[in-house]
């Protein structure tokens, strides 16, 4: 699936220090009518996630346009790279007003979606995100033309504490978190789900993100005879504590939620990275979308992480466009909000807070560089 990438979230701190490189590109036809945003780190560690972003809206634009457009206006695509940074991604979101962008496909860090979804949802602009897992996006939804296709955090725990009650019933099983805002609650969603299906922790513990090493806190664990760790918090952070892990020569198996899904992980951990289990999203292409698929290969893009859900969600605006009639805002989520729409993805709905209602998590496991499913034992 994802190989050698970060996800997420949800990534909820991103890259603090982080150079920000902003950009505005044109892409697609000259003199168009019609301009869409597509808006993500497009530098830097994790820039192969708003790279994604960016081919799967090109590519669906491509598309529309060689079916004519939208009531034959031609569409163009506006390129920010918002580095993961809050006050990057307001600039963006500003600009996009100003340039009267009719749709917004974004971001992927939790912070910078939800401030510069402030600015979005005063000028009634619609954004879909195909990224962002927290679930504060939705809970405290800035306004009704916010909308998301990702799954939310609160999917990721009961995933991954159902997977480590049945997988690792048997086994001496820690969860630790780094008490960020990512990190905390996915450790507490997974050890409750865990112990609802009947397996209590063996060790419950938390760390400061953001240390040289975790010499200690591996001590701690091998001291327990911890067999399988799960650890809410930074790729980074969770990198160097499956080091230690080795380094004092335990083989206990790691797994966290989607930050691990990044090439700063597999970077950092190195050849002990192989074996680490992780919870991520459904692999789209597996699912509904084979003949945008081989569309895409055609045109030398995997079709992997969150491409075909921005390809999604560009069909989702066309599909409002065609189906309201408007071209505002807020008209545009009023026809999202109360209709269920064909995409790349499948039939897709959104519930009241403008979440998705498509299939959450799947867990998966590095190997050799690369996201493999976990299938049953």
């Amino acid at each position: 699936m994802f190989r050698a990438n970060c996800l997420s979230t949800r990534l909820p701190v991103c890259l603090a220090g982080f150079l920000a490189v902003f950009t505005v590109v044109a892409a697609g036809p000259a003199g168009a009518d019609i301009r869409i945003l597509a808006v993500g780190p497009m530098t830097g560690p994790y820039q192969a996630l708003g790279k994604q972003i960016r081919a799967g809206v090109e590519t669906a634009v491509d598309a529309l346009n060689a079916r004519g457009g939208i009531d034959g206006e031609r569409i163009s695509v506006d390129i920010e790279d918002d580095a993961c940074k809050a006050d990057v991604a307001v600039a963006a979101a500003n600009r996009a007003i100003g340039r009267g962008d009719a749709l917004v496909v974004g971001h992927v860090c939790a912070e910078t979606a939800i401030a510069a979804g402030a600015v979005y949802a005063d000028n009634k602009l619609l954004v879909i995100t195909p990224a962002v897992t927290a679930n504060r996006y939705t809970d405290e939804r800035a306004g009704p033309t916010l909308f998301r296709l990702a799954a939310r955090d609160d999917a990721q725990g009961p995933t991954a504490g159902a997977f480590l009650a049945e997988r690792f019933g048997g086994k001496r099983i820690a969860v630790l978190n780094d008490g960020s805002p990512y990190g905390k609650p996915l450790a507490k969603a997974t050890r409750l789900a865990m112990n609802a299906a009947g397996k209590r922790e063996a060790r419950l513990d938390t760390f400061d993100p953001g240390a040289k090493e975790y010499n200690a806190l591996a001590d701690r664990l091998v001291a327990d005879a911890i067999d399988v760790v799960f650890i809410g918090g930074d790729p980074g952070d969770i990198a160097l504590i499956l080091k230690a892990l080795r380094a004092k020569g335990s083989s206990a198996i790691v797994m966290g939620g989607d930050a691990l899904a990044t090439s700063e992980f597999v970077t950092a951990a190195g050849d002990a990275a192989n074996g680490s289990l992780l919870t991520f999203f459904t692999d789209w292409r597996q699912a509904a979308a084979q003949d945008v698929s081989a569309a895409l290969r055609t045109a030398g893009v995997e079709p992997q992480g969150y491409v075909l859900p921005a390809y999604a969600a560009v069909q989702l605006w066309a599909e409002a466009r065609r189906a309201g009639g408007s071209a505002k805002g807020e008209d545009l989520a009023a026809t999202l909000a109360g209709s269920t729409s064909p995409t790349v993805l499948g039939a897709v709905a959104f519930d009241g807070k403008g979440d998705a209602q498509l299939a959450g998590f799947s867990v998966y496991r590095w190997q050799d560089g690369l996201l493999v499913p976990e299938t049953s034992q």
